[in-house]
């Protein structure tokens, strides 16, 4: 048995890495999908400068919802259209207060 070249530790990652991306498919993207993303990349964007000067612990969670949406973009798992409407509107909107049974008057 013929022992081969000792890799380093990064070397065997990229192998690995290597490997790994030659037996995944590539996915075809359509135009019209092309279309649809570059729209929403541009609404989240212009969501995420909008929403700089606001206030409220709603903001914070807001903006992290968008950045991660822009991060994930390539991934093949993307909200439909009325969950990235909520998305865009989430550091515009307050969470509704909660009601209580507290009757004091």
């Amino acid at each position: 048995m013929a022992i081969g070249p000792k890799l380093t530790p990064l070397q065997e990652v990229e192998a690995r890495r290597a490997a790994a991306a030659a037996d995944k498919p590539k996915r075809a993207i359509s135009e019209e999908e092309k279309a649809t993303r570059k729209d929403r990349v541009a609404k989240a964007k212009d969501a995420l400068a909008r929403s700089v000067g606001a206030k409220g612990d709603w903001v914070i969670a807001g903006r992290a919802a968008l950045k991660t949406y822009l991060q994930r973009l390539n991934e093949p798992k993307q909200p439909d259209d009325a969950q990235f409407e909520a998305l865009i509107a989430a550091p515009f909107t307050p969470p509704p207060k909660k009601k209580t049974n507290d009757r004091r008057f």
